[in-house]
């Protein structure tokens, strides 16, 4: 694996599907750098299985070093504040992000272009990693709040992948390479 992009202060986008590994791809690219790792985590926990589910990823992450943040809306207010130092950041994932956005009555779109210009403004501040699944190659959902959740997904990937250094989609654990 290579750390291109990611000791110069880059943004990688890394998409893949469910399960498909790409945040334990993202977490061993973090941990390939000597920087700090900040893990910005934006599900947010509704159920005891959830809840249970977080705070074992929760604690993995702090055992291997990780210091975690727990922000399901305010992403970009997050990362302009904690982006820059020795710091590489890790946010997994946009599509949980998207979704608590929309549970919350926010504007997406507002919201993904808000994200875009934070991580356009601090360039080569610190390199950050997203993280988000692909929800693009199914059938077209058969209800509206689905399609809307896909189209502002999808719409989101496409501003982030146009400013990003670098964009890999990962499926079975293997990373391809999109841009970068």
């Amino acid at each position: 694996m290579t750390t291109r992009g990611l000791s110069s202060g880059g943004l990688c986008l890394v998409l893949g599907g469910a399960r498909s590994g790409k945040s334990a791809y993202a977490e061993r690219r973090a941990a390939e750098t000597s920087l700090d790792k900040v893990y910005v985590a934006t599900s947010e926990a509704y159920d005891e299985e959830m809840r249970e589910r977080i705070a074992r990823h929760k604690a993995l992450r702090a055992e291997a070093g990780w210091y975690t943040i727990e922000e399901p809306l305010a992403l970009a207010e997050t990362l302009a504040v904690e982006r820059g130092g020795d710091r590489v950041i890790l946010v997994d994932c946009l599509t949980l992000w998207v979704t608590n956005l929309m549970m919350a009555d926010r504007d997406v779109d507002a919201a993904a272009s808000g994200l875009v210009e934070a991580l356009s403004e601090t360039t080569g501040q610190g390199p950050v990693l997203l993280v988000s699944n692909e929800v693009g190659l199914g059938i077209v959902p058969d209800n509206a709040m689905a399609r809307a959740f896909r189209d502002h997904a999808g719409r989101l990937h496409q501003q982030i992948a146009a400013i990003a250094e670098e964009v890999v989609f990962v499926a079975a654990g293997l990373p391809l390479t999109l841009k970068g």
